[in-house]
């Protein structure tokens, strides 16, 4: 998904030409013709816009009272001022007001691709700059989570209405999704944001050191403990404790774990009375506890302790959405880094990137930039920047797949929804509603057909198809999933 910009200008003909710049740039377009028009569009609840493109001169609430707005709303996006007037007095008005950059009407293509790559540069680097600053501070909130896929919305309004509480909350996804980035944001957007934020990696403990680790020991309570440690649970008293990989602790130390969680209390290796503690718990895996319960690995009755509220942040592959704006916000923070005068990514790269698959998810994606900035010798990164992915579905090097579509005049090829094949049909563009047999056919059965018929149509943009069928891409590739399950489960009889 490419970036959004508003363009905010009374004038049609001045309004359309920007459109036109904006949309040749690569950028999508939204259009207004007045300020109040503005403020209404960057302040809604659901507002996914990246930049601004606002004239000084509107009836009603002009450029300047836009910014003054912008200000008083604590929002940070950022904004490029045109208008017909180029005065000193007009550009170091807007620039104190909060404006990034101003461009005099008629702006040319050129000059206005320059400043609007800029702007979203600088944007992107601002807010790494604060996540990471957030991250330090122990105060990230859920406004530093890098989204703007459907796929995402239910899980974060569940996150935003667990943060208002204390329930234990279980985060389940694939390795590298950001499952700690949303246990630290809950902290952060709740009432013990002020307190500390624990972070155990349950997996990476020795067995023989869990119980220690997690509950504190007594000087000369076994051999090498030459000191008194008080644990993990006894320092995060009045804050949270993220249990990340739960699923790996042997059951020894599980039986230590659900007492804890049930008496509120901990006894420290060695110890001869517990200690009360007040923690909030947040756990994490990347593995199917229930499945680890049936085959006796974790215990049932620690699982519904921990599976009070659960949560699945859904692969990278299963919100491409969000790997343009991913992209900007690694390359912002690693040119900053390491130095580099590298301002963006070519269409090109960016369209490729977006359709791989991404096994290792955001963690995979921030290091295939980290070494494209390093090892890259020009301003922008290209395709070849990123060698590792020859082709679409490179990223899954145990079962390449094959690219995501042909066009629809070739033989019936196969077409990956998510890891899904399912044949593309003809562009015929017809669709019998009785079977042969004179019966109406079943609505499943069409709707399958008409999704088939859109991706050959539309060749395999899965974003355009989710448009186009004004549904969401999350439930596209769901009924992608069911589809061919049905046609497996049909083969097989």
């Amino acid at each position: 998904m490419a970036a959004t910009i508003l363009i905010a200008d009374d004038d049609a003909v001045q309004r359309r030409l920007v459109e036109n710049m904006v949309q040749k740039c690569g950028y999508e377009a939204l259009v207004t013709d007045s300020g109040d028009a503005a403020i209404a569009m960057l302040t809604a609840p659901d507002a996914a816009i990246d930049a601004l493109v606002l004239d000084l001169v509107m009836p009603g609430l002009d450029g300047m009272g836009v910014l003054a707005k912008i200000r008083e709303a604590g929002l940070n996006i950022p904004v490029i001022v045109q208008t017909a007037h180029g005065g000193i007095d007009n550009v170091v008005s807007a620039m104190r007001a909060g404006a990034q950059d101003f461009v005099v009407k008629p702006v040319g293509f050129e000059r206005l691709q320059v400043s609007l790559r800029n702007a979203l540069t600088t944007s992107a680097l601002k807010g790494e700059l604060q996540r990471i600053r957030h991250s330090r501070e122990g105060r990230l909130t859920f406004s530093d989570i890098i989204t703007r896929s459907e796929a995402m919305n239910g899980v974060l309004r569940t996150a935003q209405k667990a943060a208002a509480s204390t329930i234990p909350v279980l985060i389940e996804g694939e390795s590298g999704v950001g499952k700690e980035l949303f246990a630290r944001a809950i902290h952060g957007s709740g009432e013990r944001k002020s307190k500390p934020f624990v972070a155990v990696n349950c997996g990476a403990i020795p067995d023989n050191l869990v119980e220690s680790i997690l509950f504190g020991h007594e000087k000369g309570a076994f051999t090498g403990a030459t000191e008194r440690h008080m644990g993990k649970f006894v320092e995060a008293t009045g804050g949270t404790l993220f249990l990340d990989e739960v699923g790996e602790l042997p059951l020894a130390a599980q039986v230590k774990l659900l007492r804890a969680l049930q008496e509120g209390t901990v006894e420290a290796v060695g110890g001869r009375k517990p200690v009360k503690v007040d923690v909030r718990i947040i756990s994490a895996t990347n593995r199917k506890l229930i499945d680890l319960v049936k085959n006796g690995q974790f215990r049932e009755d620690l699982f519904y302790r921990l599976h009070v509220l659960p949560l699945t942040i859904p692969p990278l592959r299963m919100r491409r959405e969000d790997i343009p704006h991913l992209l900007r916000h690694f390359l912002a923070r690693f040119a900053a880094e390491e130095n580099r005068a590298i301002t963006s990514i070519s269409g090109e790269a960016m369209t490729h990137l977006s359709q791989l698959e991404w096994p290792g998810n955001i963690r995979q994606l921030e290091n295939a930039v980290y070494r494209a900035v390093v090892m890259s010798e020009g301003d922008q990164l290209g395709l070849a920047d990123f060698p590792q992915s020859a082709h679409p579905h490179a990223a899954s090097a145990t079962q390449p797949a094959e690219p995501l579509v042909v066009a629809p005049t070739t033989a019936p090829a196969m077409v990956s929804g998510n890891e899904i094949p399912i044949a593309p049909l003809s562009a015929a563009g017809s669709l019998s509603m009785l079977t042969g047999t004179g019966e109406v056919r079943p609505l499943e059965e069409m709707e399958n057909e008409i999704i088939r018929f859109a991706i050959s149509h539309y060749r395999g943009q899965m974003s355009e198809v989710a448009r186009r069928l004004k549904i969401g891409r999350s439930t596209l590739y769901r009924k992608l999933d069911e589809a061919a399950a049905d046609e497996t489960g049909n083969d097989a009889s």
